[in-house]
């Protein structure tokens, strides 16, 4: 049997990778995309709010401050567990979306996304730990280098939808 990864799967999986490394810049991306865009099968959904454009302002203003939020000597550690319940719905929220939009069944797709999301948490969380220690690099500098990369890959998948 020949396992077949569809596009939904890529995308919830990318955004719950996204949420684990910046919470609400998955939601900002797939807000952004869905109320410029909107689906006609979340269209009268719980998840219709994603397809709004006051939706999509707040999902960026809240991303856009988690970005210098970040790298405050203040901010909490990712996978605190507040922070990662924060990331796992995040990525819940934009997998079930997506799968929704694509006439697949939401709760896998909140699966994968929330899942995505824990996993990235704690990877982006070791290496951006490794990365300070071998690089000698200050903590910010690390911190905007994966702002980049979600920023990057929050671009790519928007092109993909």
């Amino acid at each position: 049997m020949k396992l077949q990864i569809t596009n939904a799967f890529k995308q919830a999986a990318g955004l719950g990778i996204i949420a684990g490394m910046r919470t609400f810049s998955a939601p900002a991306v797939i807000s952004h995309v869905y109320s410029r865009h909107p689906s006609k099968q979340i269209k009268g959904t719980s998840l219709n709010f994603m397809q709004t454009i006051p939706a999509s302002k707040v999902f960026k203003v809240l991303g856009a401050g988690e970005l210098v939020g970040d790298k405050m000597p203040f901010a909490p550690k990712r996978t605190a567990a507040g922070g990662l319940a924060g990331r796992f719905l995040s990525g819940a929220l934009c997998g079930a979306t997506v799968y929704k939009a694509n006439h697949k069944q939401p709760v896998i797709g909140g699966l994968i996304g929330g899942a995505a999301a824990i996993a990235s948490a704690f990877g982006c969380m070791f290496l951006r730990i490794g990365l300070a220690k071998r690089s000698g690099l200050p903590d910010p500098v690390i911190g905007a280098i994966e702002d980049a990369i979600v920023i990057s890959a929050g671009t790519a998948i928007a092109k993909s939808m």
